[in-house]
């Protein structure tokens, strides 16, 4: 129903799978990004990215590219290509930016691709084939403070910011050179680049709390997005002008999914994935994580030392969980099937866990259960 993998004590910052997601890229709070294999069952390590001078924040695998995009807090990005030796070779992206980088996402077409950061703008990187390097763009009113998360539309145009002054927004990144002529959405119909689509003020409108986390519903009409009060707020602009949002009792969400049209999955310092409807308002269907509560036993003497190395604590039985994350999900993404009907899903966690949750498992087990 669920695979665990376990990648160490260290926290997972974050994590890009590539197409057939028999690899993965995970940064382990470092400068560094290891890409592991999976072999016979279990991750091994077969290559490790060594260019950025701090702390990795955000990695993003582009699928028919095969492409990897990295940015951290040195305010650079780079975009790492496999050679035919099989080394993967970067080539350092142009972001004129003067603090850190937060997130990286490559857009649906893989021809370019975003970059958020703690300069207040949004960089919007493409390639250049005239000076064979990577240049951007930037958006940069009316952001007023960090850009803490990204996501695209399904045309290749429009971009979702999450940032930390309470407001979530979508941009337009047209590029002529670049881009087919958009078709009129719902969020609008001219589309110039760093037009200002939609602009929420979530501490007016839907709430309080810096963003953590945005997404586009498979279709595109529909925009989910979480913050830092508990909150998750979906904008439909075809059939509703005013977001709905539902205050929740649960400890604050990180990261937000479509799993279909009209259901999200949200994660964060809950340690537990959990699903939402959202056709008519928002609603709680229930938790992806079905552990039963775990018994502590005694601790022989090398136990009780690992313990208080590894988590600060003499008693184990204090620090056992009934959820399989220990610690809080700091990413949650798509593994297996397609953007309007998601399989599986993956997370992973402060605690060095890598999850892969089976939807139609526990789908079924829930409908054996009620039986």
């Amino acid at each position: 129903m669920t695979e665990k993998h376990s990648f160490g004590n260290e926290p997972i910052t974050c994590h890009a799978f590539n197409r057939d997601r028999t690899q993965v890229a995970i940064s382990s709070s470092s400068n560094q990004v290891h890409i592991y294999a999976l072999k016979g069952g279990a991750w091994e390590k077969v290559y490790e990215l060594n260019e950025h001078a701090s702390r990795v924040t955000s990695i993003d695998w582009a699928a028919q590219s095969n492409r990897i995009v990295t940015c951290a807090a040195d305010r650079n990005a780079y975009v790492w290509q496999r050679d035919s030796a099989g080394d993967w070779k970067p080539t350092l992206v142009i972001l004129r930016i003067n603090r850190a980088a937060t997130c990286v996402a490559w857009s649906p077409d893989e021809n370019k691709f975003a970059v958020g950061s703690g300069a207040r703008l949004i960089s919007v990187c493409y390639f250049e084939e005239q000076n064979d390097w990577w240049v951007s763009k930037h958006i940069k009113k009316p952001i007023r403070s960090t850009v803490t998360c990204l996501a695209w539309h399904p045309n290749n145009v429009l971009l979702a910011a999450g940032s930390s002054d309470f407001k979530c927004r979508v941009f337009s990144t047209y590029i002529k050179d670049i881009d087919k002529k958009p078709d009129a959405t719902p969020w609008g119909t001219k589309m110039p680049f760093a037009e200002l689509m939609l602009e929420l003020n979530t501490s007016n409108d839907c709430g309080g709390g810096w963003v953590h986390g945005v997404s586009f519903s498979p279709s595109g009409n529909k925009l989910a997005w979480v913050a830092h009060d508990s909150s998750i707020s979906v904008a439909d602009p075809a059939n509703n002008p005013i977001p709905v949002t539902l205050n929740t009792d649960f400890l604050p969400f990180r990261c937000v999914q479509f799993v279909n049209e009209n259901s999200i999955a949200v994660a964060g310092f809950d340690y537990c994935p959990m699903l939402f409807s959202c056709n008519r308002g928002i609603n709680f269907v229930r938790k992806l994580d079905q552990s039963e509560k775990k018994e502590a036993g005694k601790l022989s003497a090398l136990q009780k030392f690992k313990t208080i190395d590894n988590k600060a604590a003499v008693d184990g039985s204090e620090t056992v969980l009934n959820t399989i994350h220990q610690n809080a999900i700091s990413q949650l993404s798509i593994h297996s099937g397609s953007r309007d009907q998601v399989t599986k899903l993956c997370t992973t966690g402060i605690d060095g866990l890598l999850v892969i949750w089976d939807l139609k498992g526990l789908e079924q087990s829930m409908a054996a259960m009620r039986v």
